[in-house]
C-alpha cells in the first residue's frame, strides 16, 4: 500500500509540474494552431526542469506501481491510482493558486478516508494465475482500445470524451492486470507471454486515447470515464480470477473504502488535467 500511495503522490504532482511547464512553454512567445504549433509548445516545454521533472515523477510512480501490483490486490491499487486525482487538486491549490470549493476539500477527505479503509482492509495479492486465456483476452482488449484511438476523431462529438475516457481506462487496467500475469522476466518467457503485448499495447493505447479525449472534449467527462474504466473492471478480473481477497471479515470493510475512494476521485475529475490558469477559480 505505501507503493501504491507513493505511485499516487507521483503522478498527482507530475500532472502539475508538467502544466506549469506547459503554461510557461505557452507564454514563451509564438501563435498558432495544429499538429505543428503543439510540437513546438512540446519541445519548449520539455526544456523546462519541471516539465523533466514531472517526467521522472512519472518513471518513478510507474515502477511503484508495479512492486505494489506484485503485493497487494488490484483494486488496492486501482483505488490508489484514481487517488492521484486528490493529489493533483492539493498541488493545484497550494502551487498553481487553484481555489477550491468546500466541496473538493471534502472530497480530498473522502478520498483519504477511502484509501485508509482500503488499508486496513486490503490482504495479500491473489495466488492465481487466472484462465489461459486471459493474457489474450488482455491483447485483445488493448487491441481493442488502440483501434478506438485511432479513430477518436470520427467518434460523435457529444460522447467522444466518455467513450476515449473509458478507453483510456480500459487500457490502463489492462496494464494493471498484465502485470500480474507476467510471472517470468526471462526475455524468452516474455516473448511467448501475451500479457507482455498487452502491457505495451495497452500502455501506449490508453495515453493515445487519454491524449484525445482531453484535447476533444470535457476533461470532467473524460476523467471520470478513465477512473471507472482503470478500478472497476481490473478490480473484478482480480477477485474473480486471480485470487484478490480481503482480510478475514473485513471484505464489507474493503468494498466501502473501494467505492468511498473512487466516488471521491470522481468528484475532483476536473482535476484529469491540472489547471494552467494560476487565477482559475472553481466553477460552480
Amino acid at each position: 500500500m505505501v507503493c501504491a500511495l507513493g505511485a499516487s503522490v507521483c503522478f498527482g504532482t507530475a500532472t502539475v509540474l508538467q502544466a506549469m511547464a506547459a503554461r510557461t512553454a505557452d507564454a514563451g512567445g509564438g501563435d498558432g494552431e495544429g499538429s505543428a504549433f503543439a510540437v513546438t509548445l512540446f519541445l519548449r516545454a520539455v526544456r523546462q526542469w519541471r516539465y523533466l521533472a514531472g517526467l521522472a515523477l512519472d518513471g518513478l510512480g510507474f515502477l511503484l506501481q508495479i512492486a505494489a501490483l506484485r503485493s497487494v490486490p488490484i483494486y488496492a491499487v486501482g483505488a490508489a491510482l484514481a487517488s492521484s486525482l486528490a493529489v493533483t487538486a492539493v498541488v493545484s491549490a497550494r502551487l498553481l493558486k487553484v481555489r477550491l470549493s468546500g466541496a473538493e476539500w471534502g472530497a480530498v477527505g473522502v478520498v483519504c478516508a477511502g484509501m485508509a479503509l482500503l488499508g486496513i482492509a486490503s490482504g495479500t495479492e491473489g495466488d492465481r494465475d487466472g484462465p489461459p486465456a486471459l493474457g489474450y483476452a488482455m491483447l485483445a482488449t488493448a487491441l481493442a482500445v488502440l483501434v478506438l484511438a485511432l479513430l477518436g476523431g470520427r467518434l460523435p462529438e457529444r460522447g467522444r470524451p466518455l467513450a476515449l475516457g473509458l478507453g483510456a481506462g480500459f487500457g490502463f487496467g489492462v496494464v494493471e492486470v498484465s502485470v500480474r500475469l507476467i510471472d517470468s522476466l526471462a526475455p524468452s518467457d516474455l516473448a511467448i507471454n501475451p500479457a507482455t503485448y498487452a502491457l505495451l499495447v495497452g500502455g501506449g493505447a490508453a495515453f493515445l486515447s487519454l491524449t484525445s479525449a482531453l484535447q476533444r472534449g470535457s476533461v470532467t467527462t473524460a476523467t471520470a470515464g478513465m477512473v471507472i474504466g482503470e478500478t472497476i473492471g481490473p478490480a473484478l478480473v482480480g477477485v474473480v480470477w486471480l485470487g484478490d481477497r480481503t482480510r478475514e471479515g473485513l471484505a464489507w470493510v474493503a468494498v466501502l473504502g473501494f467505492v468511498v475512494a473512487v466516488a471521491g476521485a470522481l468528484a475532483l475529475a476536473r482535476f484529469g488535467e491540472a489547471p494552467v490558469d494560476a487565477d482559475r477559480e472553481t466553477v460552480p
